[in-house]
């Protein structure tokens, strides 16, 4: 409503459809991260709530998968929040956009992975400032949020292809404001190779931390 109104459309939406459909899946993405790192690491090691646990008929990967899930579930939440204000915005074209809800907590649950496997290897808060640093922030800006992937340098549109949140917003773009959706397999594909990945090594590194 103030620059956007200002700049053309961009792959055939306005800015504001644009901006507003990666920001849902950014959104999914802090939240999840933020939960998988400090809230899980605090219980991890300074609570040690996780150890508590183990006094009942539970098992290490019943713990990490519990986390995973519940990260990704406050990653959704917050994606809901979101695509609620884009409705009141009048900016979600069609019931295709219900397709979004599991999308975002299918994008919760890759984030959350990867953020349990840096809490896993972190002895204390300070790695997760780099790991927001060098990892979540440039990828944010390469992964088509802002302005199209095709307008970034041939070696960067390569890179953001393997990232998990290029993906995410592409579906997202697709099922919420009607951009040109193809390839959605292999999308979706990402998503889950990225989270299944993450929750399995973490619950390997997580079993050996809590075995020392």
């Amino acid at each position: 409503y103030g620059l956007g109104r200002m700049l053309p459309t961009v792959s055939g939406l306005s800015y504001l459809e644009f901006l507003s459909s990666g920001i849902l899946c950014y959104g999914v993405m802090n939240s999840a991260s933020f939960e998988a790192l400090w809230s899980a690491f605090t219980r991890l090691k300074h609570q040690r709530t996780w150890e508590s646990i183990l006094n009942a008929p539970m098992t290490v990967t019943d713990i990490v998968v519990g986390e995973w899930l519940w990260a990704a579930l406050k990653g959704a939440l917050s994606g809901v929040a979101i695509l609620v204000v884009m409705i009141l915005f009048g900016l979600v074209k069609s019931l295709s956009a219900l397709w979004v809800l599991p999308l975002i907590m299918l994008t919760g649950m890759a984030f959350a992975g990867i953020a349990l496997v840096v809490t896993s290897l972190a002895k204390t808060y300070d790695l997760f400032s780099f790991y927001f640093s060098l990892i979540v922030m440039p990828m944010m800006l390469v992964s088509g949020i802002y302005f199209p992937l095709d307008q970034l340098p041939r070696a960067l549109q390569i890179a953001a292809q393997v990232l998990p949140l290029a993906h995410a917003v592409i579906l997202a773009r697709g099922f919420v404001v009607g951009a040109p959706l193809n390839h959605i397999v292999l999308h979706v594909g990402v998503l889950i190779v990225y989270g299944a990945t993450g929750l399995l090594i973490s619950d390997a590194l997580i079993r050996r931390r809590l075995a020392k």
